[in-house]
């Protein structure tokens, strides 16, 4: 038996924008992602001679087929041709769930990189993230990390010029938010501002920190934000404690800022923290 270790970054979304709705029922996406270093460690036993098992450190993560770190493996095996006498998967979490951070998406990345490197790594990157997006939208870009243009359902990738250095602080509120009503949301209204994408590669080209803090953009923001209204306090608290910028990721519930220094980020993690038990500080990755 072997053991296997690998770590799983969150990503959150710099930019996010719903195109529309696809004939087979997907939506169109168009999205800046950005890896960070808040993460969930993966281990995995190869080799136990038993079944397929799950553990997690957080209680109500489902620890069967329905986790897509199983349907990870089972997309690496069945890839790869690979032959595998049981595993072992266990997961110690630390990225909230239903946040907008990819928890999941990203456990599943790791056990694929994992497998991989495992097996004298039969697959490139690039074709690790391709078998992904059969797991998940965010899995491709999970796989890889780093700065990236993702478009369609997520499957189309383009890496961009690494984030220029800086802080994010993570806040992630007790509500959680069900992403299809959100989708619905969207559907029915006119959305009032898109985000300019080619504005934010220019910006991340540039390497210049307060372009990218300037279009941050996210099209979900708003509709989470009016039902919601703690969410403006908690950007208010990031205002004031010298945040450059900040929005929701992802389909929510977790808003995150930017900082240019850790010492921003402690305080405003002390201010939060009474309040949000969830709060993290993370660099770009």
């Amino acid at each position: 038996m072997t053991t296997l270790f690998e770590p799983a970054y969150a990503k959150v979304n710099l930019t996010l924008d719903v195109l529309g709705k696809r004939d087979d029922g997907y939506h169109e996406l168009q999205t800046v992602m950005q890896g960070i270093s808040l993460r969930d460690d993966i281990e995995i036993d190869v080799g136990t001679g038993k079944p397929w098992k799950i553990l997690c450190s957080v209680e109500g993560i489902p620890c069967d087929e329905r986790n897509l770190a199983w349907k990870a493996a089972e997309v690496f095996y069945n890839a790869t041709g690979k032959k595998t006498t049981g595993l072992e998967i266990r997961i110690t979490k630390r990225i909230p769930t239903e946040a907008g951070l990819g928890g999941g998406s990203a456990d599943a990345a790791a056990v694929l990189r994992a497998l991989n490197k495992h097996y004298g790594n039969p697959l490139s990157i690039l074709a690790l993230a391709e078998i992904g997006a059969q797991v998940g939208s965010d899995v491709p870009f999970c796989t890889i990390c780093g700065t990236a243009m993702v478009e369609g359902r997520g499957e189309r990738l383009r890496m961009l010029p690494n984030m220029p250095d800086c802080v994010f602080v993570v806040c992630k509120p007790e509500f959680s938010i069900s992403t299809p009503e959100l989708y619905k949301k969207i559907d029915e209204r006119a959305i009032a501002k898109h985000p300019d994408n080619r504005a934010m590669e220019s910006a991340l080209v540039a390497g210049d920190l307060e372009k990218v803090a300037h279009n941050l953009c996210n099209v979900f923001d708003p509709v989470v934000t009016e039902d919601h209204l703690e969410l403006n306090y908690i950007k208010s608290i990031f205002n004031s404690y010298g945040a450059v910028g900040y929005q929701m990721t992802g389909s929510g519930s977790a808003v995150y800022c930017i900082v240019e220094n850790f010492e921003y980020a402690a305080v405003i993690c002390s201010m939060l923290r009474e309040n949000y038990p969830q709060v993290f500080i993370a660099k770009p990755i």
